[in-house]
């Protein structure tokens, strides 16, 4: 076994061991994207123009998507809180390799994510959501979020290095609430004006959202949208694919230097 994989098991060993002793946080973490199927589901999408039933079949795949933008705040706390304690420094005196570090963070998040998803997946059974495309598509669009997550985490990581500190990643991380609302997440894009529209569907969060209700058959793809969203899952690979490519190398680049 290479030194990054036995390093890097090592890490996602420490991470998850993390959540284990704090289970309380991983409950509360897990149950939110659960309390905001039902307030959206029965509350919110009481207002719209569509019927209830419906409306959940839209907006689980939102959900589920949103809950992947959360690996932003979650690497971004992580990764500063281990800064800002030293645990970076302890890391610095072991012959541990410089990428296993971020890369076990990040492989941890994905361990716990596929397992909260799981809560959130019966949930939108119970108020009617249901997979209507095939079994492969099914297994398809689980394999894309979690690749979008893994994409988000890594851009936390390097952003709670950055940082440095605990108090301003969480305020920081706070700021991703805005990405999925900023989406057709919660909201079909087409009612939006015109460049508030094309923002919306440049986000990420758009073309995964649609992947993942194409790939459901959940809803067709929208017309007349950006390319994204109009290709959402060659759009949604290229982003996740981007987003790692750019933000992994750079988190492995400044967990080096910050443990210097």
């Amino acid at each position: 076994m290479s030194a990054l994989a036995h390093d890097g098991l090592a890490i996602t060993g420490r991470q998850l061991r993390r959540v284990r002793n704090n289970p309380g946080l991983a409950v509360l973490t897990q149950l939110m994207p659960v309390n905001m199927l039902l307030f959206f589901g029965y509350v919110f999408g009481s207002a719209l123009a569509v019927p209830g039933p419906e409306y959940r079949s839209f907006l689980v795949p939102g959900l589920l998507v949103a809950t992947a933008v959360g690996g932003l705040m979650t690497g971004m706390f992580q990764a500063a809180q281990d800064t800002h304690r030293g645990v970076t420094d302890r890391l610095r005196t072991m012959p541990v390799s410089r990428a296993a570090v971020p890369l076990g963070q990040a492989v941890a998040d994905l361990v716990v994510t596929a397992v909260g998803t799981v809560p959130l997946l019966l949930t939108g059974l119970a108020v009617g959501w249901r997979i209507e495309g095939s079994a492969a598509g099914a297994a398809g669009a689980v394999g894309l979020l979690l690749f979008f997550r893994f994409a988000c985490t890594s851009a936390g990581i390097l952003l709670g290095l950055l940082s440095r500190s605990e108090e301003a990643a969480g305020q920081l991380g706070a700021c991703s609430f805005v990405l999925p609302l900023l989406s057709d997440a919660y909201i079909p894009t087409d009612g939006l004006p015109g460049r508030l529209r094309t923002l919306a569907e440049w986000n990420p969060v758009s073309a995964v959202t649609t992947a993942l209700r194409e790939l459901f058959g959940n809803a067709p793809v929208p017309e007349g949208a950006a390319w994204p969203v109009a290709h959402p899952i060659a759009g949604s690979l290229a982003w996740c694919a981007a987003l790692t490519a750019v933000f992994l190398p750079l988190a492995v680049r400044a967990h080096a230097r910050a443990a210097r």
